[in-house]
């Protein structure tokens, strides 16, 4: 009888420690680095850009477009005008990041340098997408060109509001005085970058206030114009006109200059902003923006 005993106690052991093991392993349970708080909580990564990749730079900008807003083809040597062609590649650690490329032609009206530089933007904060990442970029772009606010119009929530020096100095005031007609110019043949690229003279109705920088609306998912003249001395004016505009996660800046030889010479406003808004037009149709 004691023996008996002895094995019915024993099994009531075994049978108490399987049923403590069955619960402790059972989905409802927790484990010991688990914190209950976080249970059934999902984290949701912001979306990724559209672009993984950029273009090659030195080959996004076509001949024809060369030739309209550098007079490239005017170039009388064939060794040196391919190599005005092929253009110069901006120093990069990252092909797949930021690229760039720049172009010069000296003649003897005039020099001109034309460069196109594209940059990816990547987030590396998960709860802020490429394309967040990438628009604060543009605006900090935007912010430090101090575009003017347009005529007539009061100055808009969030918008940069002009300094009186950005206001008043002659040089941010674009002027349409024509250039001399041997400089790019004015000398390239209308249409001749296959974009539809103005002729050498400027429309009647530009006016100072339809050229001065500004905000530019079907260009990519925002984009602006910035058009500055140096300011009047012993040598000529350079004007320099700069386009900016993002697709996505990519930001891409248009920069061309023109400095004629002749003192008292000013390169055309509206000639120079045609063809610069002509190429980008050209770049965010290559992107597929």
């Amino acid at each position: 009888m004691q023996r008996k005993a002895y094995v019915t106690g024993t099994a009531a052991v075994l049978a108490a420690l399987l049923v403590g093991c069955t619960s402790g392993s059972g989905g409802g349970g927790t484990t010991d680095n688990e914190n209950p708080g976080e249970a059934g909580r999902t984290t949701v990564a912001a979306q990724p850009g559209k672009y993984r990749t950029l273009p090659e730079p030195c080959g996004a900008v076509g001949h024809d477009t060369l030739d309209s807003m550098l007079g490239t083809k005017q170039i009388p040597d064939p060794g040196q005008r391919d190599k005005a062609y092929q253009g110069q590649a901006e120093l990069t650690y990252d092909t797949d990041r930021k690229v760039g490329c720049h172009w010069k032609v000296d003649s003897t009206d005039a020099t001109d340098r034309l460069s196109v530089d594209f940059e990816r933007v990547v987030s590396y904060n998960n709860s802020v997408s490429d394309d967040d990442q990438a628009q604060k970029l543009f605006e900090d772009k935007e912010t430090a060109a101090d575009l003017p606010e347009p005529s007539g119009s009061s100055p808009a929530s969030g918008s940069p509001t002009p300094t009186s020096a950005s206001a008043s100095a002659p040089s941010s005031s674009p002027t349409s005085s024509p250039s001399t007609g041997g400089s790019p110019s004015g000398s390239a043949s209308p249409g001749a970058s296959g974009s539809g690229s103005p002729s050498g003279s400027p429309s009647p109705g530009a006016s100072a206030a339809d050229l001065q920088p500004r905000v530019l609306s079907g260009l990519g998912d925002e984009a602006y114009i910035d058009d500055q003249l140096s300011p009047s001395g012993s040598t000529a004016q350079q004007r320099t006109v700069t386009v900016v505009f993002r697709t996505s996660n990519v930001v891409v800046t248009i920069e061309y200059e023109e400095q004629p030889t002749a003192g008292g010479t000013v390169p055309d406003s509206k000639e120079m902003q045609d063809r610069a808004r002509d190429l980008a037009s050209q770049l965010d149709d290559a992107l597929g923006g």
